[in-house]
């Protein structure tokens, strides 16, 4: 009778552990889905057109942040510490990425801007977040992101007084997708935001004139 009870009990144990674990692996996505829905902890706004042509000359310094979720091998970094941009100019920066194991390996980013009060204002064109990214072995690619900031801002008095935005992200471990590539990638990726980023130069230019 006691073996039985003990063996019972050690049954929950196991089949509790394995809840927790389950529990851990979905908290990531579920997460970044509630951020996404409500703004919540800085959750950015993914913008499908360009800014109107409203550029002020009011300036905002944007930080950039890179880190790694537990488990996930890469290497990541941004390529630039910050970019100084005007209110409703539009902003390119990148982030570099390495794999240095001997297998692919999937990530998905997640991401978030500091102060929490500014993600709504914070509008991403192009991001490498948007989609997932597959590393082959020993492969490092750069990773862009256009952004800009809504100079409707300044009509909050949460946010009219913020010089300094930090936008962080943190790259986690993904499945790989059934079909993924078996190798090197091209720059396609990079070759659509980066061709948009040179026609945002000339924008800009035609705005300043």
């Amino acid at each position: 009778m006691a073996g039985n009870k003990n063996t019972r009990v050690a049954l929950w144990l196991v089949a509790f552990v394995g809840l927790m674990v389950g529990a851990s692996f979905a908290a990531v996505p579920f997460y970044t889905w509630f951020c996404k829905v409500t703004g919540y902890a800085g959750t950015t706004g993914r913008a499908e057109a360009l800014p109107a042509d409203e550029v002020l000359d009011r300036m905002v310094t944007v930080h950039f942040d890179a880190n790694l979720a537990p488990g996930m091998p890469w290497e990541f970094r941004p390529k630039q510490r910050s970019v100084e941009i005007r209110l409703g100019e539009t902003g390119l920066a990148f982030f570099e990425a390495h794999n240095p194991t001997n297998e692919p390996v999937a990530g998905q980013a997640g991401f978030n801007v500091v102060p929490f009060s500014t993600g709504e204002y914070f509008d991403k064109i192009a991001c490498f977040c948007f989609e997932l990214q597959v590393l082959q072995p020993g492969e490092s690619i750069d990773m862009p992101v256009t952004f800009y900031v809504d100079p409707a801002m300044l009509n909050d008095r949460e946010t009219r007084d913020v010089t300094n935005i930090t936008l962080s992200y943190t790259m986690y471990r993904a499945d790989l997708p059934d079909a993924a590539p078996v190798g090197p990638r091209t720059d396609a990726g990079v070759e659509g935001p980066t061709r948009l980023a040179a026609g945002l130069t000339d924008r800009r230019q035609t705005i300043e004139q």
